[in-house]
């Protein structure tokens, strides 16, 4: 059966669902997005991903959609209508289309194109990789700036995983001025004598959703954490590993430019933290 998403006001087939080619996320990137996990058919941190979209949109100077005021009931309605037990809703809104290309932006009252679609992943939160870790190389990390705000442009991002795959490993982890940025669609952490270790918050990095709720369980549970930027040095010799994603959750790292990273197994923060979020996360889904 043909999955159903949303495009513009409209539940669809999936191959109904059309996007202009003069659109501006087509020919500009000029999109932001959102990507919310689904555990029990209920929603993961949605509040965090709504709030995160707002200020995507604001920084960006694009104009909220009307779906805005509706975001958790079409996410409810995409899950019921494909029987989404566990997996993901991707959310993309663009700066729309004026009917062709231009550099400048469309008139202000151009309507921002919204896009929704389901991604069905059985046993999301029983991965068999957390429970025996990844590998990740370093890459220069050459994106743009403003790498808080969600965007579409995730060309580098998804070159970085072809490298990270060509070299053997499974994920790779950005490096700009000698220190880690974050990794390829996630936010990194190391170990230190029981210390977390994590970039701070800044135009460097995404301020991810499960970033925050995993600091704070870690705050709650009286572990000790630094927000900091680290070097791949420091990762290669730190007791333990991990990075945080909606989709991944707490994702034990036990190899860093092919060195062992602590025992080379997933350590007992990583999968403390992972236990905490996944139990947590799930008390609160809605």
């Amino acid at each position: 059966m043909s999955r159903i998403v949303y495009v513009n006001g409209e539940y669809l087939p999936e191959e109904q669902a059309t996007v202009s080619i003069f659109d501006r996320g087509f020919l500009f990137a000029d999109a932001v997005y959102e990507v919310t996990s689904v555990l029990g058919g209920k929603l993961l941190d949605f509040d965090g991903h709504a709030r995160r979209l707002a200020r995507s949109l604001s920084e960006l100077g694009m104009t909220p959609p009307p779906e805005m005021e509706d975001l958790l009931t079409i996410h409810r309605e995409l899950v019921a209508r494909n029987d989404i037990v566990d997996g993901l809703i991707y959310l993309q809104v663009s700066r729309g289309s004026a009917g062709d290309r231009d550099f400048h932006f469309p008139p202000a009252d151009t309507r921002p194109t919204v896009v929704l679609f389901t991604q069905s992943k059985p046993g999301l939160a029983d991965s068999p990789t957390a429970k025996v870790g990844i590998s990740v190389i370093s890459v220069e990390d050459i994106r743009w700036g403003r790498r808080d705000i969600k965007t579409v442009q995730l060309l580098y991002p998804s070159m970085a995983k072809m490298m990270a795959e060509k070299a053997g490993a499974d994920d790779a982890w950005l490096v700009e001025d000698g220190k880690v940025t974050e990794g390829s669609s996630n936010n990194t952490y190391i170990v230190k004598d029981g210390k977390i270790i994590t970039r701070e918050l800044s135009k460097d990095i995404l301020h991810g959703i499960t970033r925050a709720a995993v600091l704070r369980f870690a705050e709650e549970a009286q572990m000790v954490v630094e927000e900091r930027a680290f070097t791949i040095d420091e990762a290669k010799a730190a007791d333990e590993a991990f990075f945080t994603s909606a989709s991944a959750f707490v994702m034990p790292v036990v190899k860093v430019d092919g060195e062992t990273v602590g025992t080379g197994k997933p350590g007992p923060v990583a999968v403390r933290l992972r236990e905490i979020y996944l139990e947590e996360s799930r008390k609160t889904a809605i």
